[in-house]
């Protein structure tokens, strides 16, 4: 932990005014995390800006002031939003800020890609990151990922997909010609790939060909 200025005290928590809840810093202990936070924008119609707290710490007047590293929204960074952004994804930048700490507005939780995709709820105080960002660059880490479906999109946890029993890959029932509502009636099914080559063998083996409106689908909304 960086030293404090001469003046000035590490606080190892703040409650936030007209709350019962409690921010904590990052602590000395090995692997110990801050707090992520909601702060107040500089214009009321903006969304709160979201942050993880590194330090907190007091002048000699009692001010507190806490040191964070912000987190940006797709529509914050240099690419913008892009089809495959869920609502409540944020990248984690290398963008670094001291803020008063009246402007901490409340907390929050920032889960993994794979937290999140597990939760049965998702609530107000809910997001998750997936990318580390360089603010001045726009670069993302890891610069790859998984894509899916026959439009080779990654994942977005807020969009139903469903898997094919074939090839185990994921889809979207759009992409598959199929509307959300028959999605979820289905329990099992085959990509037009798998379909093909399953009527492929039925004809060769002498069986008739059935359809896929003859199998059901289970819907999943997270990816392998």
């Amino acid at each position: 932990m960086a030293k404090t200025k001469p003046g000035k005290k590490d606080l190892d928590s703040y409650a936030i005014k007209g709350t019962n809840k409690v921010v904590k810093g990052i602590s000395l202990l090995p692997r110990a995390v801050g707090d992520c936070v909601l702060m107040r924008p500089s214009e009321s119609e903006k969304p709160p800006y979201v942050a993880k707290v590194e330090k907190i710490e007091a002048d000699h007047r009692n001010n507190v002031r806490v040191k964070v590293r912000w987190y940006y929204r797709p529509e914050e960074s240099i690419g913008g939003r892009r089809l495959f952004h869920g609502a409540k994804e944020l990248f984690l930048s290398d963008h670094y800020d001291v803020q008063s700490a009246h402007t901490i507005e409340g907390k929050c939780i920032v889960h993994s890609f794979k937290n999140y995709t597990k939760l049965e709820n998702v609530g107000a105080e809910d997001y998750f990151c997936r990318f580390e960002y360089k603010a001045a660059t726009g670069a993302f880490t890891p610069d790859r990922v998984a894509v899916y479906c026959k439009c080779e999109m990654p994942y977005n946890p807020d969009d139903l997909m469903v898997q094919c029993d074939g090839c185990k890959d994921w889809f979207h029932p759009t992409c598959m010609g199929m509307s959300i509502e028959q999605a979820k009636k289905l329990e099992h099914f085959l990509c037009s790939d798998c379909d093909s080559e399953a009527d492929e063998k039925r004809s060769s083996n002498g069986y008739p060909d059935s359809t896929v409106s003859d199998t059901k689908v289970e819907p999943k909304r997270r990816k392998r």
